[in-house]
């Protein structure tokens, strides 16, 4: 639990230009004596911390000052490089890069990772765009207003913003929503016309709750069949384990999903090669669809 409240307080100190030792023990948690004990530990490390007393007081990184290459081997500083450039990657950006100055000498910098981490949508500038005011709105603890567009519908939000997330490929953001009253995920390429609003004052929000059955809770199991030539769309999608190779040779496998468009769209990517054991609702979706297609574009 140290080595992980060290690393949080020189996480800390390389965001703020200072802050002061009760703001840390509240933060982790702990006493102040702890804290200056920390602060010891950090200093012995090669870290240049200064701390002053009085009004206007507090713990900060020296300037000018760098961390002791010591602290960090070749190969962590290459894991931490290339999560920076990931960052980047989204921001358009090289100053999650630069960061890089505080933690050591530029000549013991890792020229080649081996890892490229692009985390950067097909429309770059928007989500940029989204990503810093949602982040200004945060650290300012301002409300956040958008435009939402949602399998269920559109629809007006305003929120309480607490954390820009990285997860299954995309972007949200965890907020209080003033409309359900709950805390909510929102996808941040569903969002438009986005607005900073009036200051809030925070809850104790807790960390975001991205376990799948939270997220997308299972309302439809699919059991289907497909030729063994989509084993690729299978282990791309879930996994080698997702499936059971038959007798003839067909995959057996069984998803869970959580909106009947999901399961059809997926069913979809078959191109009308799966065969599809149940549920029935499902099976109603799928020709209904074909139905409908085949009204559309069949011959007259």
């Amino acid at each position: 639990m140290k080595l992980d409240r060290l690393i949080g307080i020189l996480s800390i100190l390389l965001q703020r230009d200072k802050v002061t030792m009760p703001y840390l023990a509240e933060t982790f948690e702990v006493s102040r004596r702890t804290i200056s004990r920390d602060v010891e530990a950090l200093c012995r490390a090669g870290i240049p911390i200064a701390t002053s007393q009085g009004v206007g007081g507090g713990v900060s990184i020296m300037s000018g000052g760098r961390v002791d290459r010591a602290l960090l081997t070749s190969t962590e500083l290459q894991a931490i490089l290339a999560g920076l450039r990931s960052l980047d990657s989204v921001s358009g950006s090289h100053r999650y890069a630069q960061l890089m100055e505080k933690l050591a000498d530029p000549g013991f910098l890792p020229q080649e990772g081996g890892v490229l981490i692009d985390l950067a949508a097909w429309h770059k500038a928007p989500l940029s765009q989204k990503i810093d005011q949602l982040q200004e709105a945060i650290r300012q603890g301002r409300e956040a207003a958008f435009h939402y567009y949602a399998p269920s519908g559109e629809s007006d939000r305003q929120v309480e913003p607490y954390y820009v997330v990285y997860q299954w490929g995309d972007w949200y953001l965890w907020a209080w929503c003033k409309a359900r009253k709950d805390y909510r995920l929102f996808k941040l390429d569903r969002m438009a016309r986005l607005a900073l609003g009036s200051p809030f004052e925070k809850r104790r929000a807790p960390d975001p709750d991205l376990s799948d059955q939270r997220v997308f809770p299972t309302r439809y199991q699919v059991e289907a069949l497909a030729p063994p030539r989509y084993k690729w769309r299978l282990v791309e999608a879930y996994g080698e384990s997702s499936f059971t190779v038959q007798p003839d040779g067909r995959c057996r496998f069984s998803i869970g999903f959580t909106h009947l468009e999901s399961a059809v769209e997926f069913l979809l990517s078959f191109q009308g090669d799966a065969e599809v054991l149940g549920p029935d609702e499902v099976r109603r979706a799928l020709a209904a669809l074909a139905k409908k297609l085949a009204e559309r574009y069949g011959e007259t």
